[in-house]
């Protein structure tokens, strides 16, 4: 692992926090419920991690819009229930401990949740920017939040060298995209794939960063 980066991006959900299964199983529930599908609990987790393209898959074969999936599933989050049904990995905390270099987040988990998550757990001055991606800002791998993220923080291609870390394909690509070096953390999932997601490191811990 190089030792050389001088300003690090993450991803939040599946790399820094995640969410106990029972809520997602709920929350999936109640927006098949609205949607009239009858989603099992590895419908459930395809849906919520949605890793590669295993969430697209998914509503196609059931012939749902995804614009009417996301209007319903946004409907049936509460922000502070999944505030409190998330939990922070423990070895995110241990590398964040006395860190002076900068920190970005670029999630896709939208600012009325991000914002109850990190205050919940207490790590909302971990950052010095958090980009909550949409589709004025882009999605990842879409490298525009990646972008987005480095000019807030002073880092925007001005001789600095960082990294993205995060746990999907869309963030290698979007660290890609936007010339940055991608590191694949790979978290014990729910969600079984035969997806080989290649950055340009593979860490099971943040402690090997």
């Amino acid at each position: 692992m190089p030792r050389n980066y001088d300003f690090w991006l993450f991803d939040l959900d599946g790399t820094l926090v995640d969410v106990y299964p029972s809520y997602t199983v709920e929350v999936i529930a109640r927006v098949g419920d609205r949607l009239g599908q009858g989603f099992t609990e590895q419908d459930a987790a395809r849906l919520w991690y949605g890793q590669g393209d295993t969430r697209a898959e998914l509503l196609a074969e059931r012939g749902v819009d995804p614009e009417q999936f996301w209007t319903a599933f946004h409907d049936e989050e509460d922000p502070q229930a999944r505030a409190e049904a998330t939990y922070l990995y423990d070895d995110a905390e241990q590398f964040f401990a006395d860190r002076t270099d900068p920190v970005g987040l670029v999630t896709h988990c939208q600012r009325y949740l991000t914002d109850p998550v990190l205050d919940h757990l207490d790590i909302a001055d971990w950052f010095d920017t958090v980009v909550c991606c949409d589709d004025d800002i882009g999605w990842k791998p879409d490298p525009a939040p990646v972008h987005r993220a480095m000019g807030e923080m002073g880092v925007g291609h001005n001789g600095h060298v960082g990294a993205l870390a995060g746990d999907n394909p869309g963030d290698i690509g979007a660290a890609r995209n936007a010339g940055l070096d991608g590191i694949h953390v790979h978290r014990e999932s729910p969600v079984s794939t035969d997806r080989c997601v290649r950055g340009d490191h593979r860490v099971t811990t943040l402690l090997d960063l």
